[in-house]
């Protein structure tokens, strides 16, 4: 399969911050269980300034704390805005490099207008399971918005207005199943009929759905598949 040429960065979006719903807190309770206990025992690192290494030697050893990455005034985007991925970001899930995929890439922002960038829809959801887990004193009520990759376009989206698909042949980043993302549904519906899966509303992606794929790459830190960038969805 070949490898994804490297995008453009994403154009920034409108922010979409969206409060917390009773039916929020329950998937937040459940799959806040899960992504506790698999990630209970590890050690960790934080992840070294720079640019990222050739390869990720020795993250099958140990797991990497990354920390947020500051706003730059600089950049002449909105605070509140997503950005494009540093090339030296690490996904505070996984340790991998967010920029090597950029059409799996996600983000959060928080409310002081830092950044955190995942290399996957799953480890963002993850992370999001268990904010403080992954990124010590931090909670879901820091995170001001969400946001993932369409996989058709290569934009940003709001995570709560996107659309996957749970199932396909395709594997994510980290070489297994994921949830590729998609601004549009019928985007998600064409995808779903010619790679395989069913296409989900955010809503509908239950922390039943994230424990398997969280089971599918050994738990939430898996670095046996790490290094080469995945093919695009």
């Amino acid at each position: 399969m070949s490898q994804p040429p490297l995008l453009t960065p994403p154009a920034a979006a409108a922010s979409a911050k969206t409060p917390l719903t009773r039916r929020r807190w329950l998937w937040l309770a459940g799959a806040g269980a899960l992504a506790a206990a698999g990630a209970a025992g590890l050690a960790l690192r934080r992840a070294a300034p720079g640019q990222p290494p050739a390869g990720d030697e020795g993250l099958d050893e140990v797991c990497i704390v990354a920390p947020p990455t500051p706003y730059d005034p600089a950049s002449g985007l909105p605070p509140e805005a997503p950005r494009p991925v540093p090339p030296d970001a690490r996904c505070p899930v996984c340790g991998m490099f967010p920029a090597r995929n950029p059409r799996w890439a996600a983000q959060i922002i928080y409310t002081d207008h830092s950044a955190q960038y995942f290399d996957s829809p799953v480890n963002l959801l993850l992370f999001l399971a268990n904010v403080g887990r992954y990124s010590p004193n931090r909670s879901e009520a820091d995170v001001q918005s969400r946001w993932v990759t369409d996989a058709a376009s290569g934009q940003w989206t709001p995570l709560e207005q996107a659309w996957f698909v749970h199932g396909s042949e395709v594997r994510g980043p980290m070489r297994t199943p994921d949830l590729p993302a998609f601004a549009r549904e019928e985007d998600a519906a064409r995808f779903a009929a010619k790679r395989g899966g069913q296409a989900l509303p955010w809503a509908r992606i239950t922390p039943q759905i994230l424990e398997a794929l969280s089971k599918e790459r050994g738990g939430p830190h898996n670095h046996a598949s790490h290094g080469a960038a995945a093919a695009a969805p």
